[in-house]
């Protein structure tokens, strides 16, 4: 267990002189790896860039998580600085922001939601354990969602549970209150959830059971042939051993009247709202063992009975031969994402940016923190990217904003993992290889 304590301001660092600006890089060009990576990169990758499937045991390319040497910090673009926040955490994971301005976060590995107050100059003033005796917490969302919610809710591996919430107070003591039980918990265990702005539904997110289902049975159970299943369940809604998983779920405050939302996104490990369309956005995580660039992972928009393709297909038509069972009656009902980044970067943390600290040119861009590669040869994600915004709707590139993770070819100091935006207007970052927070703040250069 690491140390509980959690010292007012650890360290401040401020970022090194401006990084090169590459040009876009598109194509073959955009994969690389952390070499390429520099604050101000650009990538736009397009599903057409997609590589052809080399079925192939992955790469075992572990990282080494080491302690953060003295000398390193994060990267960043000129103007922002990073500031360690909180550190000794066990497990820092999914992050949200309360009306009050406390910082809630899932400390999934030790079971519990810790909270972080901030001074005027955005500093932990005050800190606790706000609720304990979890089962991997993750999702955090606040019910009415607005100035004065009443309950705090959780999304346990195995369920949703929800406690009564006073402003202000750093320790519940009320007992959690199950609302959703029975989620599937094997593998993938991660569960995000999210209120629509009239707080009528949570959205709910729930990963996969395994790579491409192949312990899931041809045919659905009980005699049921495939096009009976999607009539009852959703366009591409899986069976049997996945079966209420690689989707996105809706139901009422109460935990009542279960809907499937959308289908066939592999582990939506990172769920919010884009606050210009009020609509649900998704990061996730996509499959293995198709090769190092082979299938891109991607951020969202999730539409409302749409599928995305796991497990028999991938970005569009693609489709893993793989599979146990066969759908092609889905091939031309594949939804393609908006945004496809870089394969096993492991995106985990998207947040939509409409603070005023940052650049104007920033707002409503989206944040979105990548946990890093495992099985690929040229190591890459250990980053947090910006995905940039026109007219409401995404460009399709992503910029490498925070970088610096990666030490060298065997060792990286940080896994990005949670991003929530500050009242303040400043950026907060979790990582999980050395348990910290950080706090990124802008002045003009």
């Amino acid at each position: 267990m690491r140390s509980l304590t959690i010292p007012f301001v650890l360290c401040t660092f401020l970022v090194a002189p401006a990084l090169a600006v590459d040009a876009t890089k598109t194509g073959k060009e955009a994969f690389g790896s952390w070499k390429d990576d520099a604050p101000g990169t650009i990538r736009k990758i397009m599903p057409s860039d997609l590589p052809a499937a080399q079925e192939q045991e992955d790469q075992t390319n572990p990282a080494a998580v080491v302690a953060r040497p003295d000398h390193v910090q994060p990267k960043l673009p000129p103007g922002f600085q990073a500031e360690l926040i909180a550190r000794d955490i066990e497990s820092p994971r999914a992050m949200r922001i309360a009306p009050n301005g406390d910082l809630f976060v899932a400390d999934s590995m030790a079971n519990q939601i810790r909270i972080y107050r901030f001074d005027d100059n955005g500093r932990v003033a005050d800190s606790g354990i706000f609720i304990e005796g979890l089962n991997q917490p993750y999702g955090i969302a606040f019910y009415p969602p607005n100035d004065k919610p009443t309950y705090v809710y959780i999304a346990n591996t195995d369920s949703v549970v929800r406690v009564p919430y006073k402003e202000g107070e750093l320790k519940t003591t009320a007992k959690p209150e199950v609302i959703v039980d029975k989620i599937p918990s094997t593998h993938h265990w991660t569960r995000d959830i999210v209120f629509a702005p009239d707080g009528k539904r949570f959205y709910l997110s729930v990963g996969s059971g395994s790579n491409i289902a192949l312990d899931m049975s041809p045919q659905p159970m009980g005699g049921k042939d495939a096009a009976s299943w999607d009539k009852e369940n959703g366009l591409g809604a899986t069976w049997d051993t996945e079966e209420g998983r690689a989707d996105v779920l809706t139901y009422d405050p109460d935990g009542k009247n279960r809907k499937i939302y959308a289908t066939g996104l592999r582990n939506c490990a990172g769920l919010t709202l884009n606050p210009d369309t009020e609509k649900p956005w998704c990061v996730v995580n996509e499959r293995d063992g198709l090769g190092p660039n082979t299938p891109f992972e991607y951020a969202t928009e999730v539409k409302d009975g749409a599928f995305y393709g796991w497990p028999w297909f991938y970005i569009g038509q693609h489709e893993d031969t793989r599979t146990t069972s066969k759908r092609p009656d889905l091939a031309d009902k594949v939804t393609v994402p908006d945004v496809v980044m870089q394969a096993h970067s492991a995106p985990l943390g998207i947040a939509f940016y409409e603070g005023s600290m940052f650049p104007a040119e920033m707002k409503g861009s989206a944040f979105v923190t990548m946990h890093g590669s495992w099985n690929r040869g040229g190591r890459t994600g250990y980053k947090v990217v910006r995905l940039p915004f026109e007219n409401g709707k995404p460009t399709g590139a992503y910029i490498d904003f925070m970088t610096g993770f990666v030490l060298g070819e065997e060792e990286v100091w940080g896994r990005p993992v949670g991003v929530a935006v500050a009242k303040d207007g400043s950026l907060l970052v979790s990582e999980d290889g050395n348990g910290t927070i950080w706090r990124v703040t802008y002045k003009a250069p």
